[in-house]
Protein backbone atom coordinates (compact mmCIF):
# COMPACT_ATOMS: atom_id res chain seq x y z
CA UNK A 1 0.00 0.00 0.00
CA UNK A 2 1.31 3.62 -0.58
CA UNK A 3 1.30 6.76 2.27
CA UNK A 4 -2.03 7.49 3.02
CA UNK A 5 -2.79 9.85 5.48
CA UNK A 6 -3.28 6.93 7.76
CA UNK A 7 0.37 5.88 7.59
CA UNK A 8 1.71 9.03 8.16
CA UNK A 9 1.67 11.96 11.28
CA UNK A 10 -0.27 10.51 14.40
CA UNK A 11 -1.95 8.12 12.32
CA UNK A 12 1.57 5.95 11.95
CA UNK A 13 2.17 6.33 15.50
CA UNK A 14 -0.74 5.05 16.51
CA UNK A 15 -0.24 2.02 14.32
CA UNK A 16 2.91 1.83 16.18
CA UNK A 17 1.97 1.97 19.66
CA UNK A 18 -1.66 1.42 19.63
CA UNK A 19 -4.78 3.13 18.44
CA UNK A 20 -6.24 3.94 21.94
CA UNK A 21 -3.03 6.02 23.04
CA UNK A 22 -3.19 9.49 22.02
CA UNK A 23 -5.50 11.88 20.09
CA UNK A 24 -5.46 13.15 15.84
CA UNK A 25 -4.78 16.71 17.64
CA UNK A 26 -1.39 15.60 19.17
CA UNK A 27 1.91 16.60 17.24
CA UNK A 28 3.92 13.84 16.89
CA UNK A 29 7.99 14.84 17.07
CA UNK A 30 10.71 12.65 16.56
CA UNK A 31 13.50 12.45 18.50
CA UNK A 32 17.05 11.28 17.00
CA UNK A 33 20.71 11.76 17.74
CA UNK A 34 23.68 9.45 18.47
CA UNK A 35 24.17 7.17 21.32
CA UNK A 36 25.82 9.25 25.00
CA UNK A 37 24.31 12.60 23.55
CA UNK A 38 21.52 12.82 26.59
CA UNK A 39 18.43 11.99 24.54
CA UNK A 40 17.22 10.02 26.75
CA UNK A 41 17.96 12.53 29.21
CA UNK A 42 16.08 15.35 27.46
CA UNK A 43 13.31 12.61 27.01
CA UNK A 44 12.48 11.85 30.46
CA UNK A 45 12.69 15.64 31.37
CA UNK A 46 10.39 16.67 28.95
CA UNK A 47 7.99 13.89 29.33
CA UNK A 48 8.36 12.91 33.02
CA UNK A 49 6.68 9.73 34.07
CA UNK A 50 4.06 9.93 30.81
CA UNK A 51 5.86 7.47 28.83
CA UNK A 52 5.09 4.29 27.21
CA UNK A 53 7.38 1.49 26.35
CA UNK A 54 7.05 -1.22 23.96
CA UNK A 55 8.38 -2.76 20.76
CA UNK A 56 8.19 -1.88 17.02
CA UNK A 57 6.07 -4.14 15.27
CA UNK A 58 8.03 -6.80 14.08
CA UNK A 59 10.91 -5.79 15.43
CA UNK A 60 13.00 -6.62 18.64
CA UNK A 61 13.88 -2.94 19.64
CA UNK A 62 12.48 -1.41 22.30
CA UNK A 63 10.83 1.70 21.75
CA UNK A 64 10.05 4.80 24.39
CA UNK A 65 7.10 7.18 24.04
CA UNK A 66 5.84 10.04 25.97
CA UNK A 67 3.52 12.88 25.96
CA UNK A 68 4.07 16.69 27.49
CA UNK A 69 1.91 19.77 27.20
CA UNK A 70 2.69 23.04 25.99
CA UNK A 71 0.99 26.42 24.95
CA UNK A 72 -2.34 24.27 25.78
CA UNK A 73 -1.10 21.76 23.13
CA UNK A 74 -0.14 17.99 23.27
CA UNK A 75 3.17 16.64 21.59
CA UNK A 76 4.30 13.05 21.28
CA UNK A 77 7.94 12.29 21.89
CA UNK A 78 9.13 9.00 19.80
CA UNK A 79 12.73 8.30 21.31
CA UNK A 80 14.29 6.63 18.33
CA UNK A 81 16.93 4.51 18.71
CA UNK A 82 20.64 6.19 18.96
CA UNK A 83 22.58 5.67 15.88
CA UNK A 84 25.56 7.22 13.70
CA UNK A 85 24.42 7.47 10.35
CA UNK A 86 21.38 6.81 8.38
CA UNK A 87 23.13 4.79 5.98
CA UNK A 88 21.98 1.97 8.26
CA UNK A 89 24.17 -1.33 9.55
CA UNK A 90 21.88 -2.30 11.88
CA UNK A 91 18.19 -2.99 13.20
CA UNK A 92 18.18 0.06 15.10
CA UNK A 93 20.03 2.39 12.52
CA UNK A 94 16.76 0.73 10.36
CA UNK A 95 13.72 1.47 12.31
CA UNK A 96 15.29 5.42 13.04
CA UNK A 97 15.87 5.59 9.33
CA UNK A 98 12.41 4.47 8.58
CA UNK A 99 10.88 5.95 11.17
CA UNK A 100 12.40 9.78 10.14
CA UNK A 101 11.91 9.20 6.35
CA UNK A 102 8.28 7.73 6.31
CA UNK A 103 6.82 8.63 9.72
CA UNK A 104 5.58 12.18 8.70
CA UNK A 105 6.41 13.36 11.55
CA UNK A 106 5.46 16.99 12.55
CA UNK A 107 9.36 17.80 14.03
CA UNK A 108 12.19 15.70 14.13
CA UNK A 109 14.45 16.94 17.39
CA UNK A 110 18.04 15.97 16.75
CA UNK A 111 20.34 15.83 20.19
CA UNK A 112 24.34 16.85 19.40
CA UNK A 113 26.83 16.66 22.18
CA UNK A 114 28.52 20.09 22.77
CA UNK A 115 31.82 18.43 23.75
CA UNK A 116 32.02 15.87 20.23
CA UNK A 117 29.94 18.06 17.63
CA UNK A 118 32.00 17.32 14.70
CA UNK A 119 30.70 13.94 14.79
CA UNK A 120 27.29 14.13 15.51
CA UNK A 121 26.96 17.25 12.50
CA UNK A 122 27.68 14.35 10.30
CA UNK A 123 23.29 12.31 11.30
CA UNK A 124 22.29 16.45 11.29
CA UNK A 125 23.29 16.25 7.45
CA UNK A 126 21.95 13.48 6.69
CA UNK A 127 18.40 14.18 8.47
CA UNK A 128 18.33 17.71 6.78
CA UNK A 129 18.48 15.97 3.73
CA UNK A 130 14.96 14.10 4.44
CA UNK A 131 13.32 16.78 6.14
CA UNK A 132 13.45 21.01 6.74
CA UNK A 133 11.30 20.38 9.83
CA UNK A 134 14.29 19.94 12.24
CA UNK A 135 15.18 21.56 15.41
CA UNK A 136 18.64 20.89 16.54
CA UNK A 137 19.57 20.95 20.15
CA UNK A 138 22.84 21.12 21.78
CA UNK A 139 23.27 19.56 24.38
CA UNK A 140 25.78 19.08 27.45
CA UNK A 141 27.24 22.72 27.24
CA UNK A 142 28.09 22.92 30.49
CA UNK A 143 30.76 20.59 30.15
CA UNK A 144 32.05 22.04 26.67
CA UNK A 145 32.23 25.16 28.89
CA UNK A 146 34.70 23.30 31.41
CA UNK A 147 36.47 21.95 28.56
CA UNK A 148 36.88 25.54 27.35
CA UNK A 149 34.47 25.13 24.02
CA UNK A 150 32.84 27.67 22.74
CA UNK A 151 30.26 27.45 19.99
CA UNK A 152 29.03 30.14 17.87
CA UNK A 153 24.76 28.46 18.16
CA UNK A 154 23.32 31.75 16.04
CA UNK A 155 26.27 30.75 13.11
CA UNK A 156 25.57 27.00 13.57
CA UNK A 157 21.94 27.71 12.90
CA UNK A 158 22.45 29.87 9.41
CA UNK A 159 24.81 27.09 8.19
CA UNK A 160 22.31 24.45 8.80
CA UNK A 161 18.74 26.78 8.23
CA UNK A 162 17.76 25.02 11.15
CA UNK A 163 16.35 26.71 14.80
CA UNK A 164 19.46 25.64 17.59
CA UNK A 165 18.98 25.69 21.33
CA UNK A 166 22.00 24.98 23.69
CA UNK A 167 20.97 22.63 26.63
CA UNK A 168 22.48 21.13 29.81
CA UNK A 169 19.67 18.83 30.21
CA UNK A 170 20.57 17.15 33.68
CA UNK A 171 20.08 20.73 35.30
CA UNK A 172 17.15 21.19 33.12
CA UNK A 173 19.07 24.65 31.34
CA UNK A 174 17.15 25.60 28.30
CA UNK A 175 14.29 23.13 27.66
CA UNK A 176 11.91 25.90 27.79
CA UNK A 177 13.80 27.53 24.89
CA UNK A 178 13.76 24.14 23.25
CA UNK A 179 9.55 23.16 23.80
CA UNK A 180 9.07 26.77 22.00
CA UNK A 181 11.23 26.01 19.08
CA UNK A 182 10.00 22.33 18.61
CA UNK A 183 6.45 24.14 19.17
CA UNK A 184 7.07 26.87 16.14
CA UNK A 185 8.29 24.15 13.74
CA UNK A 186 5.51 21.54 14.55
CA UNK A 187 2.44 23.95 14.29
CA UNK A 188 4.94 26.43 11.04
CA UNK A 189 5.00 28.83 12.51
CA UNK A 190 8.98 28.95 11.58
CA UNK A 191 10.60 28.36 8.16
CA UNK A 192 13.71 26.38 7.76
CA UNK A 193 15.07 26.18 4.55
CA UNK A 194 17.29 23.41 3.07
CA UNK A 195 21.18 23.74 2.60
CA UNK A 196 22.23 20.85 0.37
CA UNK A 197 25.58 18.61 0.91
CA UNK A 198 27.45 18.96 -2.42
CA UNK A 199 28.89 15.85 -3.71
CA UNK A 200 31.82 15.15 -6.58
CA UNK A 201 30.70 16.11 -10.06
CA UNK A 202 29.46 12.96 -11.31
CA UNK A 203 27.25 11.36 -8.75
CA UNK A 204 25.55 15.50 -8.82
CA UNK A 205 25.03 14.65 -12.76
CA UNK A 206 23.55 11.67 -11.68
CA UNK A 207 21.45 13.08 -9.14
CA UNK A 208 20.16 16.04 -11.42
CA UNK A 209 19.16 12.59 -13.73
CA UNK A 210 17.53 10.89 -11.60
CA UNK A 211 15.96 13.66 -9.53
CA UNK A 212 13.10 15.04 -11.73
CA UNK A 213 11.80 11.41 -12.81
CA UNK A 214 11.71 10.45 -8.94
CA UNK A 215 9.87 13.60 -8.24
CA UNK A 216 7.33 12.74 -11.07
CA UNK A 217 6.64 9.27 -9.43
CA UNK A 218 6.30 9.68 -5.67
CA UNK A 219 4.59 13.22 -6.26
CA UNK A 220 6.09 14.47 -3.28
CA UNK A 221 5.74 12.16 -0.47
CA UNK A 222 9.22 12.55 0.70
CA UNK A 223 12.40 14.49 -0.71
CA UNK A 224 13.36 13.46 -4.09
CA UNK A 225 17.03 14.61 -3.60
CA UNK A 226 17.37 12.03 -1.14
CA UNK A 227 15.56 9.39 -2.74
CA UNK A 228 17.38 9.71 -5.72
CA UNK A 229 20.71 9.44 -3.48
CA UNK A 230 19.69 6.12 -2.37
CA UNK A 231 18.44 4.69 -5.63
CA UNK A 232 22.55 5.37 -6.53
CA UNK A 233 23.38 3.51 -3.25
CA UNK A 234 20.83 0.40 -4.29
CA UNK A 235 20.22 -0.11 -0.33
CA UNK A 236 18.44 -3.15 -0.76
CA UNK A 237 16.84 -3.33 3.27
CA UNK A 238 15.73 0.86 1.95
CA UNK A 239 14.16 -0.66 -0.86
CA UNK A 240 12.42 -2.98 0.62
CA UNK A 241 10.77 -0.49 3.60
CA UNK A 242 10.42 1.84 0.40
CA UNK A 243 8.48 -0.36 -1.51
CA UNK A 244 5.81 -1.49 1.72
CA UNK A 245 5.44 2.39 1.89
CA UNK A 246 5.32 3.55 -1.57
CA UNK A 247 3.36 1.11 -2.97
CA UNK A 248 5.79 0.96 -6.02
CA UNK A 249 9.22 -0.82 -6.48
CA UNK A 250 11.10 2.27 -7.98
CA UNK A 251 13.87 -0.26 -9.02
CA UNK A 252 11.28 -2.11 -10.98
CA UNK A 253 10.12 1.49 -12.90
CA UNK A 254 11.28 1.35 -16.45
CA UNK A 255 11.66 4.81 -16.96
CA UNK A 256 14.27 4.60 -13.86
CA UNK A 257 15.72 1.35 -14.60
CA UNK A 258 16.73 3.25 -17.89
CA UNK A 259 18.28 6.75 -16.21
CA UNK A 260 20.30 4.02 -13.53
CA UNK A 261 21.18 1.98 -16.69
CA UNK A 262 22.99 5.08 -18.01
CA UNK A 263 23.92 6.46 -14.86
CA UNK A 264 26.15 3.11 -14.32
CA UNK A 265 27.92 2.85 -17.37
CA UNK A 266 29.09 6.75 -17.15
CA UNK A 267 30.07 5.43 -13.35
CA UNK A 268 31.61 2.50 -15.15
CA UNK A 269 33.41 4.53 -17.17
CA UNK A 270 34.67 6.71 -14.88
CA UNK A 271 35.67 3.77 -12.41
CA UNK A 272 33.24 4.24 -10.23
CA UNK A 273 32.15 1.35 -8.18
CA UNK A 274 29.31 0.89 -5.77
CA UNK A 275 31.54 1.02 -2.58
CA UNK A 276 33.73 4.21 -4.23
CA UNK A 277 30.14 6.13 -4.98
CA UNK A 278 29.04 5.51 -1.05
CA UNK A 279 32.62 6.19 0.33
CA UNK A 280 32.37 9.58 -1.85
CA UNK A 281 28.81 10.15 -0.32
CA UNK A 282 29.65 9.64 3.26
CA UNK A 283 33.24 11.74 2.65
CA UNK A 284 30.95 14.61 1.28
CA UNK A 285 28.90 14.93 4.84
CA UNK A 286 31.75 14.42 6.94
CA UNK A 287 33.80 17.50 5.16
CA UNK A 288 31.13 19.26 5.43
CA UNK A 289 30.57 18.67 8.88
CA UNK A 290 33.96 20.00 9.08
CA UNK A 291 33.47 22.82 7.36
CA UNK A 292 30.77 24.06 10.17
CA UNK A 293 32.43 22.98 12.75
CA UNK A 294 35.33 25.06 11.73
CA UNK A 295 33.49 27.91 11.26
CA UNK A 296 30.97 27.85 14.66
CA UNK A 297 33.38 26.13 17.12
CA UNK A 298 36.30 28.19 18.87
CA UNK A 299 38.49 25.88 21.01
CA UNK A 300 40.02 28.02 23.98
CA UNK A 301 42.64 25.26 24.51
CA UNK A 302 43.48 22.32 22.36
CA UNK A 303 43.99 19.74 25.27
CA UNK A 304 40.60 19.76 26.42
CA UNK A 305 40.48 16.19 27.05
CA UNK A 306 43.74 15.16 28.40
CA UNK A 307 42.08 14.57 31.89
CA UNK A 308 39.84 11.85 29.53
CA UNK A 309 42.80 10.61 27.88
CA UNK A 310 45.17 10.13 31.21
CA UNK A 311 42.13 8.07 32.81
CA UNK A 312 41.71 6.33 30.13
CA UNK A 313 45.11 4.98 29.83
CA UNK A 314 45.05 3.44 33.15
CA UNK A 315 41.20 2.20 32.92
CA UNK A 316 41.63 0.42 29.67
CA UNK A 317 45.30 -0.31 30.01
CA UNK A 318 45.92 -4.28 29.38
CA UNK A 319 48.14 -3.99 32.11
CA UNK A 320 46.10 -2.14 35.12
CA UNK A 321 42.36 -2.77 33.17
CA UNK A 322 41.22 -5.80 34.17
CA UNK A 323 42.39 -5.81 37.75
CA UNK A 324 40.70 -2.55 38.45
CA UNK A 325 37.51 -3.88 37.12
CA UNK A 326 37.91 -6.97 39.53
CA UNK A 327 38.72 -4.72 42.30
CA UNK A 328 35.50 -2.57 41.65
CA UNK A 329 33.49 -5.43 41.18
CA UNK A 330 34.65 -6.25 45.10
CA UNK A 331 34.12 -3.10 45.79
CA UNK A 332 30.54 -3.25 45.08
CA UNK A 333 29.82 -6.56 46.36
CA UNK A 334 31.51 -5.60 49.77
CA UNK A 335 28.88 -2.36 50.16
CA UNK A 336 25.96 -4.62 48.70
CA UNK A 337 26.68 -7.48 51.24
CA UNK A 338 27.59 -5.20 54.42
CA UNK A 339 25.09 -2.51 53.57
CA UNK A 340 22.17 -5.27 53.40
CA UNK A 341 22.67 -7.57 56.36
CA UNK A 342 20.99 -5.03 58.39
CA UNK A 343 17.77 -3.58 56.18
CA UNK A 344 17.30 -7.38 54.92
CA UNK A 345 16.75 -8.41 59.06
CA UNK A 346 14.93 -5.73 60.28
CA UNK A 347 12.29 -5.68 57.36
CA UNK A 348 12.15 -9.64 57.57
CA UNK A 349 11.11 -9.34 61.25
CA UNK A 350 8.64 -6.88 60.45
CA UNK A 351 6.79 -8.97 57.93
CA UNK A 352 7.34 -12.65 59.94
CA UNK A 353 5.84 -10.36 62.47
CA UNK A 354 3.02 -9.57 60.77
CA UNK A 355 2.89 -13.00 60.06
CA UNK A 356 2.52 -13.98 63.18
CA UNK A 357 -0.66 -11.51 63.87
CA UNK A 358 -2.27 -13.14 60.81
CA UNK A 359 -1.99 -16.16 62.18
CA UNK A 360 -3.32 -15.09 65.55
CA UNK A 361 -6.81 -13.55 62.80
CA UNK A 362 -7.08 -16.45 61.40
CA UNK A 363 -7.49 -19.05 64.43
CA UNK A 364 -9.86 -15.97 66.16
CA UNK A 365 -12.26 -16.62 63.22
CA UNK A 366 -11.59 -20.45 63.21
CA UNK A 367 -10.33 -20.16 59.61
CA UNK A 368 -9.81 -23.66 57.86
CA UNK A 369 -6.83 -24.85 57.89
CA UNK A 370 -6.17 -25.26 54.54
CA UNK A 371 -7.12 -21.51 53.62
CA UNK A 372 -4.56 -20.26 56.53
CA UNK A 373 -1.57 -22.52 54.92
CA UNK A 374 -2.80 -20.90 51.48
CA UNK A 375 -2.78 -17.40 52.07
CA UNK A 376 -0.80 -17.10 55.40
CA UNK A 377 1.84 -20.05 54.69
CA UNK A 378 2.26 -19.86 51.29
CA UNK A 379 1.30 -16.89 49.61
CA UNK A 380 1.90 -14.50 52.30
CA UNK A 381 4.91 -16.21 53.57
CA UNK A 382 6.78 -16.18 50.09
CA UNK A 383 6.51 -12.58 49.56
CA UNK A 384 8.05 -11.94 52.52
CA UNK A 385 11.14 -13.59 51.61
CA UNK A 386 11.04 -12.68 48.58
CA UNK A 387 11.12 -8.96 49.81
CA UNK A 388 13.34 -9.28 52.73
CA UNK A 389 16.10 -11.22 51.12
CA UNK A 390 15.68 -9.33 47.42
CA UNK A 391 15.08 -5.51 47.99
CA UNK A 392 18.24 -4.59 50.60
CA UNK A 393 20.78 -6.19 48.43
CA UNK A 394 18.73 -4.81 44.49
CA UNK A 395 18.27 -1.45 46.69
CA UNK A 396 22.22 -0.95 46.65
CA UNK A 397 23.43 -2.75 43.97
CA UNK A 398 21.06 -1.45 41.17
CA UNK A 399 22.08 2.41 42.03
CA UNK A 400 26.00 1.59 42.28
CA UNK A 401 25.66 -0.38 39.27
CA UNK A 402 23.74 3.05 37.63
CA UNK A 403 26.40 5.12 39.18
CA UNK A 404 29.33 3.57 36.96
CA UNK A 405 27.03 3.33 34.31
CA UNK A 406 26.21 7.54 34.37
CA UNK A 407 30.40 8.00 34.98
CA UNK A 408 30.75 6.40 31.54
CA UNK A 409 32.92 3.35 33.25
CA UNK A 410 30.72 0.57 31.94
CA UNK A 411 31.53 0.94 27.81
CA UNK A 412 35.33 0.31 29.50
CA UNK A 413 34.50 -2.61 30.67
CA UNK A 414 33.05 -3.87 27.23
CA UNK A 415 36.39 -2.78 25.83
CA UNK A 416 38.82 -4.33 28.43
CA UNK A 417 36.54 -7.53 27.58
CA UNK A 418 36.11 -7.42 23.70
CA UNK A 419 39.77 -9.26 23.11
CA UNK A 420 38.32 -12.21 25.77
CA UNK A 421 35.08 -11.67 23.45
CA UNK A 422 36.45 -11.99 20.15
CA UNK A 423 38.60 -15.05 21.13
CA UNK A 424 35.75 -17.15 22.34
CA UNK A 425 34.14 -15.95 18.74
CA UNK A 426 31.49 -14.09 20.40
CA UNK A 427 30.42 -9.97 20.24
CA UNK A 428 32.27 -7.30 22.54
CA UNK A 429 28.71 -6.26 23.62
CA UNK A 430 28.09 -9.34 25.04
CA UNK A 431 30.30 -7.72 27.98
CA UNK A 432 27.42 -5.09 28.33
CA UNK A 433 24.51 -7.68 28.33
CA UNK A 434 26.52 -10.05 31.13
CA UNK A 435 27.10 -7.12 33.49
CA UNK A 436 23.33 -6.42 32.96
CA UNK A 437 22.86 -9.57 34.14
CA UNK A 438 24.38 -9.36 37.28
CA UNK A 439 21.12 -7.20 37.90
CA UNK A 440 18.60 -9.40 36.59
CA UNK A 441 19.18 -12.06 33.86
CA UNK A 442 15.76 -11.35 32.12
CA UNK A 443 17.04 -7.83 32.11
CA UNK A 444 20.08 -9.19 30.59
CA UNK A 445 18.57 -11.29 27.87
CA UNK A 446 16.55 -8.66 26.44
CA UNK A 447 19.83 -6.41 26.35
CA UNK A 448 20.89 -8.84 24.05
CA UNK A 449 18.80 -6.92 21.69
CA UNK A 450 21.87 -4.56 21.22
CA UNK A 451 24.05 -7.08 19.20
CA UNK A 452 23.13 -6.95 15.43
CA UNK A 453 24.34 -10.51 14.52
CA UNK A 454 21.53 -12.84 14.75
CA UNK A 455 24.42 -15.60 15.66
CA UNK A 456 26.25 -13.48 18.35
CA UNK A 457 22.55 -12.72 20.19
CA UNK A 458 21.61 -16.23 20.38
CA UNK A 459 25.23 -16.72 22.11
CA UNK A 460 24.79 -13.83 24.50
CA UNK A 461 21.11 -14.84 24.98
CA UNK A 462 21.89 -18.70 26.06
CA UNK A 463 24.97 -17.90 28.56
CA UNK A 464 23.61 -14.90 29.98
CA UNK A 465 22.27 -17.78 32.82
CA UNK A 466 25.38 -18.59 33.63
CA UNK A 467 26.03 -14.80 35.25
CA UNK A 468 24.45 -15.34 38.77
CA UNK A 469 21.70 -13.06 38.52
CA UNK A 470 20.68 -10.46 41.85
CA UNK A 471 18.01 -12.67 42.90
CA UNK A 472 20.59 -15.30 43.21
CA UNK A 473 23.63 -13.03 44.86
CA UNK A 474 21.63 -13.74 48.70
CA UNK A 475 21.78 -17.41 47.99
CA UNK A 476 25.25 -17.36 47.30
CA UNK A 477 26.01 -14.98 50.09
CA UNK A 478 24.02 -16.78 52.41
CA UNK A 479 26.11 -20.25 51.49
CA UNK A 480 29.00 -18.60 51.41
CA UNK A 481 28.60 -16.94 55.28
CA UNK A 482 27.72 -20.13 56.59
CA UNK A 483 30.09 -22.45 55.04
CA UNK A 484 33.27 -20.41 54.57
CA UNK A 485 33.74 -17.14 55.90
CA UNK A 486 33.35 -17.57 59.61
CA UNK A 487 35.18 -15.17 62.18
CA UNK A 488 37.16 -12.34 61.89
CA UNK A 489 37.01 -10.33 58.69
CA UNK A 490 33.54 -12.41 57.50
CA UNK A 491 31.99 -9.57 55.05
CA UNK A 492 35.47 -9.23 53.69
CA UNK A 493 35.85 -13.08 53.06
CA UNK A 494 32.79 -13.42 52.02
CA UNK A 495 33.06 -10.69 49.67
CA UNK A 496 36.60 -12.55 48.14
CA UNK A 497 34.65 -15.59 47.92
CA UNK A 498 31.89 -14.06 45.95
CA UNK A 499 33.89 -12.14 43.37
CA UNK A 500 36.04 -15.13 42.42
CA UNK A 501 32.63 -17.22 41.89
CA UNK A 502 31.27 -14.25 39.48
CA UNK A 503 35.33 -14.12 38.05
CA UNK A 504 34.39 -18.22 37.16
CA UNK A 505 31.19 -17.36 35.83
CA UNK A 506 32.75 -15.28 33.45
CA UNK A 507 35.22 -17.43 32.16
CA UNK A 508 32.79 -20.32 32.35
CA UNK A 509 30.69 -17.89 30.20
CA UNK A 510 33.25 -17.40 27.73
CA UNK A 511 34.07 -20.92 27.51
CA UNK A 512 30.66 -22.11 26.64
CA UNK A 513 29.90 -19.06 24.15
CA UNK A 514 33.16 -20.95 22.12
CA UNK A 515 32.07 -24.30 22.37
CA UNK A 516 28.32 -22.75 20.63
CA UNK A 517 30.37 -21.09 18.60
CA UNK A 518 32.27 -23.97 17.27
CA UNK A 519 29.72 -26.33 17.34
CA UNK A 520 26.49 -25.16 16.83
CA UNK A 521 26.64 -21.03 15.55
CA UNK A 522 29.30 -21.53 13.05
CA UNK A 523 29.72 -18.25 10.73
CA UNK A 524 31.97 -15.22 11.29
CA UNK A 525 32.42 -12.88 14.11
CA UNK A 526 30.63 -9.26 13.35
CA UNK A 527 32.87 -5.91 13.85
CA UNK A 528 30.77 -3.04 15.97
CA UNK A 529 31.48 0.38 16.69
CA UNK A 530 32.12 0.81 20.53
CA UNK A 531 32.35 4.64 21.38
CA UNK A 532 34.08 5.60 24.97
CA UNK A 533 31.95 8.29 26.18
CA UNK A 534 33.95 11.20 27.91
CA UNK A 535 33.39 11.15 32.32
CA UNK A 536 30.76 12.80 33.30
CA UNK A 537 29.92 14.05 37.13
CA UNK A 538 26.87 11.64 37.89
CA UNK A 539 23.51 13.29 39.30
CA UNK A 540 23.41 11.08 42.57
CA UNK A 541 19.62 12.49 43.25
CA UNK A 542 18.14 11.14 39.82
CA UNK A 543 20.67 7.60 40.23
CA UNK A 544 19.06 7.28 43.47
CA UNK A 545 15.60 7.58 42.16
CA UNK A 546 15.79 6.03 38.44
CA UNK A 547 17.49 3.09 39.64
CA UNK A 548 14.82 2.38 42.72
CA UNK A 549 11.81 3.06 39.99
CA UNK A 550 13.22 2.15 36.99
CA UNK A 551 15.41 -1.37 38.11
CA UNK A 552 14.85 -2.30 41.69
CA UNK A 553 10.65 -1.64 41.94
CA UNK A 554 10.13 -3.25 38.88
CA UNK A 555 12.64 -6.65 39.09
CA UNK A 556 10.92 -7.10 42.85
CA UNK A 557 7.52 -6.25 40.97
CA UNK A 558 8.18 -9.31 38.38
CA UNK A 559 9.25 -11.64 41.07
CA UNK A 560 6.69 -10.97 43.51
CA UNK A 561 4.34 -11.17 40.67
CA UNK A 562 5.73 -15.18 39.87
CA UNK A 563 6.87 -15.98 43.73
CA UNK A 564 3.24 -14.88 45.13
CA UNK A 565 0.94 -17.82 42.69
CA UNK A 566 4.15 -20.31 43.62
CA UNK A 567 4.27 -20.00 47.35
Amino acid sequence: MGLTNKSTGIDAFKDTFGLEDFKDSDKVIAVAGNPNVGKSTIFNALTGLKQHTGNWPGKTVSNAKGTYKYKGKEFVLVDLPGTYSLISNSLEEEIARDFICFGKTDATLIIVDATCLERNLNLVLQIKEITSDVVLCVNILDEARKKGIIIDLDELSLQRGVPVVGTSARDEEGLNDLMDEVYSIAFKNKKTFNKKIEYSSEIEKAISTLEPIVSEKIKGKMNSRFLSIKLLDMDKNFNETLTHFLGINLFEDEEIKKALNEINKNFKLKKLTKEKIRDNIVSSVIKRSEEIYNLCVVLEREDYNRRDRKIDKILTSKLTGIPIMIALLFVIFWITITGANYPSELIGNFLFYIQDRLTDLFRLINAPEWLHGALVLGLYRTLAWVVSVMLPPMAIFFPLFTLLEDLGYLPRIAFNLDSFFKKACAHGKQALTMCMGFGCNACGIIGCRIIDSQRERLIAMITNNFVPCNGRFPTLIAIITMFFAIGKYSSVKSTLILTFTIIISVLVTLIISKLLSLLMFKNKTSSFILEIPPFRKPNIKKVIIRSIIDKTLKVLGRAVSIAAPFG
